[in-house]
């Protein structure tokens, strides 16, 4: 047994990683590593106090004017008075109030779906396309975006003229039909119809560029072997670009919701070129008129609040899904 013992080769201990050297410098204290942890703050300051002074006081000062009676009277110096939650009650029991709300959120939705579907079917198309066509359809969808929004409704207010209007003259002549000196803006359907194209319009733009860059980045890879295996252009979005650019969808979505709930400059504008402002106005309009326009400076800061709310109830319902499923 001793013989085979030592005749047994031995086998070698496996060698020791060589421990590295520790960088040589001084040892921060609690305090300096303290200061290294609260210095992205720290930069953060400046900016959190141009939005504090931007938006937070004037936030702070429209929530407490909605819990008074705020009129002309008071815009000249007399002491407003203290009304606790009347604004808010007088609000949410006007039937025009919820008239408008509902009005607004139906536009909303049209819009939001609209502007988001073409943005993307644009953004897939601009994938495809050769370099010479894209960078043309970048430079008219820059355009687009660049026009202000007051131009394009006044644009838009002649190409729906009723005299001399564009679309009155091809529905006429080259379709036959009877629209001859038709007024799209007299009737509230056909005035959103309008309102709805003009906001559309100046939103797909960026719908279409954010999109775009999200497609850029999904891999071909992936894109190709779910083509070898028979997935058709549908199947390949819905499975595969769709979840890469999910995060994308929701800011996007989001974003189209705040813009187009409280849109005022296109309503406003088509308003004044010959809708009828009861039966068109809007929450932005509407805030407009009850405050400046009948000086209940009061009641339009509470349905201004009321509207922030549902912005906010909205995009944190958004936010919250995302980040649920993201967690899964």
């Amino acid at each position: 047994m001793s013989t085979l013992n030592s005749a047994r080769p031995r086998v070698p201990d496996e060698p020791k990683e060589p421990e590295l050297p520790q960088p040589a410098g001084p040892k921060l204290s609690g305090r300096a590593k303290l200061g290294t942890k609260l210095t992205p703050y720290g930069l953060l300051v400046p900016a959190l106090a141009v939005l504090a002074v931007v938006i937070g006081w004037p936030l702070i000062n429209l929530i407490i004017m909605s819990f008074q009676k705020f009129g002309r009277a008071q815009v000249f110096g007399a002491p407003p008075e203290w009304i606790g939650f009347g604004n808010y009650a007088k609000v949410l029991s006007d039937s025009t109030f919820w008239e408008v709300l509902g009005r607004s959120l139906l536009f909303c939705l049209v819009c939001v779906v609209f502007t988001m579907l073409l943005g993307t079917l644009i953004a897939m198309m601009m994938v495809r396309l050769t370099k010479f066509f894209r960078l043309l359809l970048s430079v008219g969808l820059l355009l687009a975006w660049a026009m202000p929004a007051l131009t394009a409704t006044i644009v838009w207010g002649w190409i729906f003229d009723t005299d001399y209007g564009v679309i009155n003259n091809v529905l006429v002549n080259v379709f036959g039909l009877d629209f001859q000196q038709h007024s799209w803006l007299i009737n509230p359907v056909s005035f959103f119809f309008v309102a709805a194209i003009i906001v559309i319009w100046g939103a797909v733009p960026f719908v279409t560029f954010t999109v775009y860059a999200g497609l850029t980045q999904v891999p071909d890879e992936v894109l190709e072997a779910a083509s070898l295996d028979g997935a058709g252009y549908v199947q390949r979005f819905r499975l595969i670009v769709f979840p890469y650019l999910k995060s994308i969808f929701v800011v996007i979505t989001i974003l189209q919701i705040i813009w187009d709930l409280r849109v005022f400059t296109q309503i406003y504008a088509l308003q004044g070129i010959g809708g009828i402002k009861e039966q068109t106005s809007t929450l932005g309009v509407y805030i407009y008129q009850t405050s400046l326009g009948s000086g209940e400076y009061g009641i339009g800061g509470a349905i201004a609040v009321i509207t922030v709310i549902i912005l906010m109830a909205i995009s944190l319902y958004y936010v919250r899904q995302s980040i649920k499923e993201e967690e899964l």
